[in-house]
């Protein structure tokens, strides 16, 4: 395979800028492919828990385990990525998400310890980060001003992987049997990981209009140092965004948690249902980032943008506690995907400003850690809401968080007092 324009630029010439249109739109296709085989994952593992004899407890402690593994290796990936490159960091993801699903292959066959492999297959989590790889690449490669629109673009490969990824997971374990999209999975990450390691850049650091350069005899941090990260996390223009990140993001995320089992006890679906359900999520998802932020955010301010997400947040979760069928359901889908996608977008290219561009995959990678907190306070939590008071307490928590973010966010505008990296 030829080598792309770009990669192996001559010494002292940026290498992201040769050839950088090339980059972003491998980058675009590696997170598809990625995001594809996640989804054909998720399709699968709740018929191969059950054919291995366990329950729903015991598919809830995979779940957490997924869910705490991404979160403890989500801002290590991020300074990995920063201090090894693009190429490693994805070459790395790939490499992880192709040893889960050799082990969940391994599972399928009646020959081998199935329920040992399973659980297994859940320890590569901690190093399947393709997501925030890309948003990294994209960040560095894309002008301050352009990147909530190129960030966006990102959401039209979720909502590509959730609809391919669903209905090839259907589609070849009906027809070939449970072990085919694990395996079909598989050689798709090897191929991703060979295209990474020959296709993208070894770093796209300098690529960013933005890029500092490094001081000279600095101290040289380790993946591992968590103070590092801390003291990250911690500047006067991070702390406030990522706070509005995680808080208004968590009454939604908890609904999506517990979504599976509203399905089919509230709204009554089969499970067919649900999957043209989760289609229609992916459908939304790629019109909305795809097509509206991108405007949007030519014309408004990320401030303003932020506002109106969280605002709409509450205005989705007053008819939430009113829902009483999934026509309903439909109805308020469109507000939900606008808040959740508009937030994510608009606070991952706010914290990435905020920062120096040699901090970027750091930080996406704190963001990446948001979603599996959700994911592994989730399921507990959720429950215990739903079985104590049923649907509508979803839709009350989401107006008394959001209400208060939304004061907060009156009373202290969230606003960079600098350019970090300009």
């Amino acid at each position: 395979m030829p080598r792309m324009q770009g990669v192996g630029a001559p010494r002292g010439q940026d290498p992201g800028r040769v050839g950088r249109p090339w980059v972003i739109l491998l980058t675009y296709v590696l997170a598809t492919l990625e995001l594809t085989c996640v989804f054909m994952q998720f399709s699968i593992m709740p018929y191969l828990s059950r054919r291995l004899g366990l329950d729903s407890v015991a598919f809830g402690y995979q779940q957490t385990i997924f869910g705490v593994l991404q979160l403890l290796g989500g801002p290590m990936f991020g300074r990995f990525a920063d201090q090894r490159g693009a190429r490693a960091a994805f070459t790395l993801s790939f490499l992880a998400s192709s040893t889960l699903f050799l082990l969940l292959a391994a599972a399928c066959s009646p020959a081998l310890p199935g329920v040992f492999l399973l659980f297994a297959s859940r320890l590569p989590a901690a190093l399947m980060h393709t997501m925030p790889a890309a948003q990294m690449v994209i960040t560095d490669l894309s002008a301050p001003e352009e990147r909530p629109a190129a960030l966006s673009r990102l959401g039209l490969c979720f909502g590509v992987g959730v609809i391919l990824g669903s209905l090839l997971g259907g589609t070849l374990s009906t027809a070939c049997g449970i072990q085919c999209p694990a395996v079909v999975a598989l050689i798709a990450n090897l191929l991703g990981a060979v295209l990474s390691f020959t296709c993208i850049p070894t770093s796209t650091k300098g690529a960013s209009t933005d890029a500092q350069p490094s001081q000279p005899g600095g101290p040289q941090t380790g993946v591992f140092d968590l103070k590092a990260i801390t003291r990250l996390l911690l500047q006067p223009d991070v702390l406030p965004v990522f706070l509005v990140k995680v808080v208004s993001n968590f009454p939604s995320g908890l609904f999506m948690v517990m979504f599976a089992i509203i399905s089919m006890d509230f709204f009554q679906l089969e499970a067919a249902q649900a999957g043209y359900l989760t289609s229609y999520f992916g459908v939304l998802q790629m019109v909305t980032q795809g097509l509206v932020i991108g405007r949007l955010s030519n014309h408004f301010s990320e401030e303003a943008l932020l506002r109106a997400s969280v605002l709409v947040f509450i205005l989705v979760g007053l008819a939430m506690a009113q829902m009483s069928s999934v026509f309903h359901f439909c109805l308020l889908m469109p507000g939900m995907i606008f808040s959740l996608c508009t937030l994510n977008v608009v606070t991952d290219s706010m914290l990435t400003k905020a920062v120096q561009a040699t901090d970027t995959g750091t930080m996406l990678g704190l963001c990446a850690s948001v979603q599996p907190l959700t994911r592994t306070l989730g399921p507990t939590l959720g429950g215990l809401l739903y079985r104590r008071f049923g649907v509508p307490v979803f839709g009350h928590v989401q107006v008394a968080i959001n209400f208060l973010v939304l004061l907060l966010l009156w009373r202290m505008p969230v606003t960079q007092k600098r350019d970090k990296v300009q």
